[in-house]
């Protein structure tokens, strides 16, 4: 199994930014689909599953087996040779799941994502502190900010806020 552990990370998200672990999934899952479609042309064969009780992230290929020489399509189809090098048991018309590990997608890759990720939090920070302070627009207030940049701990006191 792809063995990221994101137990941390969601605990993390969850008290810093004030972003929900099904959110956080979902953010998650999008950017590893956007990864899938960019090496293997489309993500529909595919399943991104999220494990927030474990902290793990599984990305498992699912291709149909089809008789030797009948291959049209390698991203949802497999040959029945090669199925049964896998597992001797198959049977052609069944279907074959295959994990895909993310060591497998490349550094350049893995690090697309991680600022895509990045910039998806970014924006949903965003959206938060909109629904949390738009219906205060035009609204005069005072304030002193702090700010220590090591290990990104900022904190801010407004004056005639709640």
């Amino acid at each position: 199994m792809a063995s990221i552990n994101l137990i941390e990370s969601f605990t993390e998200f969850k008290e810093a930014e004030n972003i929900d672990r099904p959110t956080l999934m979902k953010v998650l899952e999008d950017v590893f689909k956007t990864l899938l479609r960019k090496k293997y042309g489309s993500d529909e064969n595919f399943d991104v599953i999220v494990n927030t009780e474990k902290g793990d992230l599984e990305i498992l290929r699912r291709r149909t087996i089809v008789e030797d020489g009948t291959v049209e399509d390698e991203n949802a189809q497999v040959a029945y040779s090669e199925a049964i090098l896998i597992e001797p048991d198959y049977q052609v018309g069944e279907d074959l799941y295959e994990e895909v590990e993310i060591l497998d997608f490349g550094r350049r890759a893995i690090l697309a994502a991680k600022q895509t990720l990045t910039a998806r939090i970014g924006d949903l920070k965003k959206n938060i502190l909109v629904k949390k302070y738009g219906d205060r627009v035009g609204e005069i207030v005072t304030g002193e900010v702090y700010q220590v940049w090591k290990k990104k701990f900022y904190y801010w006191m407004m004056k005639g806020m709640n």
